[in-house]
């Protein structure tokens, strides 16, 4: 009796057995046929994406990096050169600046770029690092006055030569997107909507910046930057007998010329009514050589949209990446800067300025006589000048 229930239980055991085998067969004969997502080559993927770009069509690279093939190599091997940025086993220096490029011209987000090129979000973040780190390092190259002498620019012009012999440039302020915690977002917050940072620049007539500062609050004064960008150590500093163009809100002052007070001073309202006196006269050239720094800001904020839009990192590296926005278009502007996106910015921007401002009292105690004499002077001679031809 044993026997039999022992092999009866054998029997239902194997029997079991042999139920899952045939059930292990036919599920793994459809498991092969099941098709397979294709093997994608992360590797040749990525290069024929960047070729395209850098080797596609002069409009379609400047698109995607902001900037022509032969400024991109030109720029790959500044840094290269200068040790800058190195190739690494696993980025080559191409794709490291590729990938900066392509984020602050578009405002593109660390894992979207990633997507993009088959990297991780980490990968992407550390080499655009790098390449941040390795493009400041060119700012004292790249950000300066380049010559004293007279520019072309006044020098070509009966109606800016010989008055405006001895100025180099203009100077204003603009506002950046910024992004700060919450306990100091008052200070941030200026005539602008939300909250800015108030960035100092200088540019000469050739559309590159002779300096900037970025990083004060959008709430502070445009004149008080400016004192602070002449205080400190290494700061902005004008050659002796020159001067830059700026606002009213800067005063007349040592190296700035600031237009007359109370006086017409925007082109548009010149349209239909020529200058009257010589103060008139003064103002209305004033502001037309002074849209230089209108142009160059335009210029900008169109190249690089990361500067028009709400930042994604912290505070300081968002003031690393004005600084950085202003080194590269310098280095286009010396290389290849006449591209669409020069053409549509110059067209985009308006020819006058924004609402002056009015100084503080102290502000205004601080005019230096000396330059208050030098723009009469200027100004006798220009009205002189434009009575004797009548234009």
């Amino acid at each position: 009796m044993k026997k039999k229930m022992k092999a009866a239980i054998f029997a239902s055991v194997a029997s079991v057995i042999l139920v899952g085998a045939a059930l292990l067969r036919k599920l793994q004969r459809r498991r092969r046929r099941l098709p397979r997502a294709p093997f994608v080559n992360h590797a040749a993927e990525r290069e024929e994406y960047i070729n395209s770009i850098l080797h596609g069509s002069e409009t379609y690279c400047v698109n995607q990096i902001r900037m022509t093939p032969i400024a991109f190599h030109r720029l790959c091997h500044i840094l290269t050169e200068g040790e800058h940025v190195r190739p690494t086993i696993h980025m080559p220096v191409t794709e490291q600046v590729f990938i900066f490029l392509h984020i602050i011209g578009h405002n593109v987000r660390f894992r979207v770029m990633g997507s993009r090129i088959y990297r991780s979000t980490e990968t992407v973040h550390r080499y655009f690092k790098v390449v941040l780190r390795g493009v400041l390092k060119l700012y004292r190259t790249l950000i300066r006055l380049r010559s004293e002498d007279t520019p072309q620019e006044i020098r070509n012009s009966r109606r800016f030569y010989p008055y405006f012999k001895d100025c180099v440039g203009a100077i204003d302020g603009t506002h950046v997107r910024a992004s700060v915690p919450l306990e100091i977002q008052g200070r941030f917050r200026g005539r602008k909507d939300g909250t800015t940072q108030n960035v100092l620049a200088a540019i000469s007539f050739d559309l590159k910046f002779t300096y900037v500062l970025a990083g004060w609050e959008g709430s502070a004064h445009d004149s008080r930057v400016l004192n602070d960008a002449f205080a400190r150590p290494g700061g902005f500093s004008i050659p002796n007998g020159k001067y830059y163009l700026g606002d009213a809100g800067y005063g007349n002052k040592n190296g700035i010329l600031s237009p007359y007070r109370s006086v017409r001073y925007h082109l548009k309202e010149f349209s239909d009514h020529p200058p009257e006196n010589e103060k008139e006269l003064f103002n209305l050239r004033h502001s037309s050589l002074r849209t230089t720094i209108e142009r160059g800001f335009g210029v900008l904020k169109k190249r690089f949209r990361v500067l028009d839009a709400e930042p994604f990192w912290s505070f300081e590296t968002q003031v690393k990446v004005v600084l950085a926005c202003c080194v590269v278009h310098n280095h286009i502007m010396g290389v290849e800067p006449h591209d669409h996106i020069m053409e549509a910015a110059m067209n985009e921007v308006e020819s006058s300025d924004p609402h002056q401002e009015t100084q503080s009292r102290r502000e205004s105690i601080e005019d230096s006589r000396l330059w208050n004499a030098k723009r009469d002077e200027i100004c006798q001679a220009m009205w002189s000048d434009y009575i004797r031809s009548g234009e």
